[in-house]
């Protein structure tokens, strides 16, 4: 050992995956190399900031003190103060945990990886979190926007991930005020050829769906129920050629029943659309096991958020310290599905969903505090502690399970229990049928006045005929019309207002203002002919 200070700067085993050549790679790429020499120089304060998000419970002292407990009876070993640690991540900024994260993020799936594939199409989705919680600071505030209802700021965190694996092709983050197509559309550049996209509803949208497929690359995603799509032409399987926008694509309406141990039985409606429009090569009743494997992208946010967050806020309380927490997190993230990939395909066969999160975060944490495996010259996966430790705990097979989706934030607008006749908690299901329902004709388009009027909407109708025919010389306007019926928004009571004008039963005086159509001068009183 040299002599003088050691500042010591590893992340235990998984040092070996992001090793001290790629880190100092990365500074100078970035610009971000120290110009002096210090104890704590900035290769230090990379892998500083990985052991953070290691150990988000303690705070910079203790993370630290895990980061070199191992050689505690040395007396040259750095001990820094807490500002200290700050000033090392403020110098070393979020340019460098970007570029690190760009260097090991992508699929990790190999050809012949259990469940990672469709045929000869890596498997892959899109989807938001918008439950990551920064702290309630003014800067962030600035940035990020307070929630109407109270709570922390939120973060918006966008990912395409192969659902394989878990692991992560790409992210962007930002404010919850941005939609998800828009995160989305900065991830388009990553998608290739050989994958098939899934996503949920509301990544339907025209332009979106013309974006994706015009990577080359194609689709298989869930269909919002109001989308009504023309019928081209019927294919023997059920399902039925169509086009969204400019966009040729196959739609397959599925009705899928369950059966649970116990004898619960609940039925859910699916509306699929894909660009693989060749029936006999991809039949409707195949497509639609595929697209469950979406779920395995709630499963990669599970371990982000609550294994290795535990539901924690974040620490930053600034833009730039959230957007450089964010990438060292992302990139720690993608460092433990490394390592799980790895173990996993040292035996053949395996797949990689059998392999536990929560051990392999527990064993990189017992590597950084002993300081062990942060070299080695054996190149073989499984003779690490972390690979050795997953194997060992390897999970069952996948199982088929269901429960009600359940969200625990007392301030989301889902957290209302959804009464759909599913079980409260975790069952084994014992039976799946799939039926594939035939498509019904999309109706005629008629004119905004020939559609039928809505019971309520009838009712609205005459209430406000009886009201302007009360007092039929004054001139009524649309706010005093909604104010007097306070069961419909300004809006709507504009939009009305204006259709029943058009049909000639009031009389529009000019805009926003109503009156009762012009009785005949023969049923008006003799006071009022005059």
């Amino acid at each position: 050992m040299a002599t003088g200070v050691v500042a010591l700067g590893h992340v235990g085993e998984l040092t070996q995956i992001v090793p001290f050549e790629l880190v100092d790679a990365v500074l100078a790429e970035t610009g971000r190399v120290q110009h002096r020499l210090r104890e704590l120089p900035s290769r230090v304060g990379v892998y500083f900031l990985l052991a953070m998000c290691l150990f988000p419970e303690v705070g910079y002292r203790l993370v630290w003190d895990r980061m070199t407990s191992a050689l505690a009876g040395l007396p040259t070993v750095v001990s820094p103060t807490a500002k200290a640690l700050r000033d090392l991540r403020r110098r070393v900024g979020a340019a460098p945990m970007r570029a690190l994260f760009e260097v090991l993020c992508g699929p990790l799936a190999q050809p012949v990886t259990p469940g990672a594939r469709f045929g000869r199409y890596r498997m892959v989705s899109f989807d938001g979190c918008s439950s990551l919680k920064a702290p309630d600071t003014d800067r962030n505030r600035a940035w990020l926007d307070r929630l109407a209802h109270g709570g922390y700021p939120q973060l918006e965190l966008m990912t395409l991930v192969e659902t394989g694996t878990r692991a992560v092709i790409g992210a962007v983050f930002g404010p919850t005020a941005i939609g998800e197509t828009d995160y989305a559309r900065r991830l388009l550049h990553l998608l290739r050829p050989d994958m098939l996209v899934l996503w949920d509803e509301g990544f339907d949208g025209n332009d979106f769906l013309a974006a994706v497929t015009g990577t080359g690359a194609q689709i298989l995603g869930r269909l919002r129920s109001n989308r009504r799509a023309p019928i081209l032409s019927r294919l023997a399987d059920g399902s039925y050629l169509s086009v969204i926008g400019t966009v040729n694509v196959r739609i397959i309406d599925a009705q899928i029943t369950v059966t649970c141990a116990g004898g619960t039985v609940f039925t859910g409606s699916y509306r699929l659309v894909t660009s693989l429009t060749d029936a006999h090569r991809h039949p409707a009743d195949v497509l639609v096991g595929p697209y469950h494997q979406r779920w395995e992208h709630e499963s990669a946010y599970y371990a982000l958020r609550h294994t290795l967050l535990h539901g924690r806020v974040l620490r930053s309380g600034d833009p730039a310290g959230l957007e450089q927490e964010m990438w060292a997190l992302l990139t720690l993230y993608q460092l433990l599905r490394t390592a799980m990939v790895d173990a996993a395909e040292s035996l053949p066969g395996t797949d990689p969903d059998r392999c536990s999160f929560t051990i392999a975060l527990q064993s990189a944490r017992d590597q950084v505090i002993q300081a062990a495996g942060v070299t080695s010259d054996d190149t073989t996966p499984a003779t690490g502690a972390i690979a050795r430790a997953i194997l060992a705990g390897l999970l069952p097979a996948r199982r088929l399970r269901v429960s009600t989706r359940k969200v625990k934030s007392p301030v989301s607008r889902y957290k209302e229990r959804l009464d759909d006749s599913r079980p409260d908690h975790s069952r084994t299901i014992t039976r799946l049928l799939i039926t594939l329902l035939q498509p019904v004709p999309t109706p005629p388009a008629v004119s905004r006045d020939e559609r039928p009027t809505a019971p309520a909407e009838r009712r609205r109708q005459q209430q406000v005929l009886t009201l302007l025919h009360q007092n039929p010389n004054r001139h009524w306007k649309a706010q005093e019309n909604a104010r007097h019926l306070s069961d419909v928004t300004l809006n709507t009571m504009y939009r009305q207002l204006s259709r029943w004008a058009a049909g000639q039963l009031i009389c529009k005086i000019k805009p926003g203002v109503y009156t009762a159509e012009p009785i005949s001068a023969a049923l008006l009183p003799p006071a009022q002919n005059s």
